[in-house]
């Protein structure tokens, strides 16, 4: 699979790295404005504080706006598997679409292909499993919303870039909500405020709230955006139970 050629289009906006070690995550955006130019120009604009590695426009132009091995401005407050500087940890890939504030729409065929391509150069180069190719709104479940119920995870997948749950007939079987809480935990997901365990949630006298909700949608959002809403039900928790496994 070839890379379109990189157009480079530096930005001000990063640092260095906080954490030793190359980067293990790769986080996928939309960009939620008007157009490209204009994206690109915010994420050039010093006083946006903003910015990420890569942004592909509709047709499969890629942008390199900030070097691998610095840190851009992508993720903003985030959590995943414990860590909450996912900025140090990540590389993140904006996809030109107006988002759902401007007209959310699907991503072009020539758009995938060329960010099938470059995760996929990016997964050579770096030590990222495919659990680890996430949206913002998995690291960001409280605030975020892209990539979107439209992005085609399963097709990226099937282009080698990330996971997709391969459930067994005992999956979607019976299941209590203080499972899904676990499952959603042990995988990634924030599943309790301010960061803690959700044994700590529990020993606080606390249950099922606005924090594990919001954790369980954006797994939904991600994995089975036909039970957005539906709250836990079959096909979530067969999908939640094989990611688990399958993740190892």
């Amino acid at each position: 699979m070839s890379i379109p050629p990189i157009i480079p289009h530096p930005s001000p906006n990063h640092g260095p790295r906080r954490v030793d070690g190359p980067p293990d995550m790769l986080v996928i955006h939309y960009t939620g404005m008007r157009d490209g130019p204009s994206a690109l120009a915010r994420m050039c604009d010093p006083e946006s504080q903003v910015s990420a590695h890569y942004m592909i426009e509709e047709d499969g132009r890629i942008f390199q706006l900030v070097p691998d091995d610095r840190r851009a401005w992508h993720a903003g407050t985030s959590f995943w598997a414990g860590e909450m500087d996912i900025n140090s940890r990540s590389i993140g890939i904006e996809l030109v679409n107006p988002g759902h504030e401007w007209g959310y729409q699907p991503f072009p065929e020539a758009q995938m292909r060329a960010l099938a391509a470059l995760s996929a150069h990016l997964l050579s180069l770096y030590p990222i499993p495919s659990h680890r190719v996430l949206g913002h709104s998995d690291i960001a479940p409280l605030r975020k919303q892209d990539p979107g119920e439209l992005f085609d995870w399963l097709g990226l997948a099937m282009a080698g870039v990330g996971l997709w749950p391969d459930p067994r007939p005992a999956d979607g079987m019976a299941w209590e909500m203080d499972e899904i809480a676990r499952l959603l935990e042990k995988f990634g997901y924030q599943v309790a405020p301010d960061g803690i365990s959700w044994d700590a949630h529990i020993a606080h006298g606390k249950t099922w709230d606005e924090s594990a909700e919001a954790a369980l949608f954006a797994f939904q959002r991600h994995w089975v955006p036909a039970s957005m809403g539906r709250g836990a039900d079959r096909d979530s928790v067969a999908a939640l139970r094989a990611l688990v496994r399958d993740s190892g």
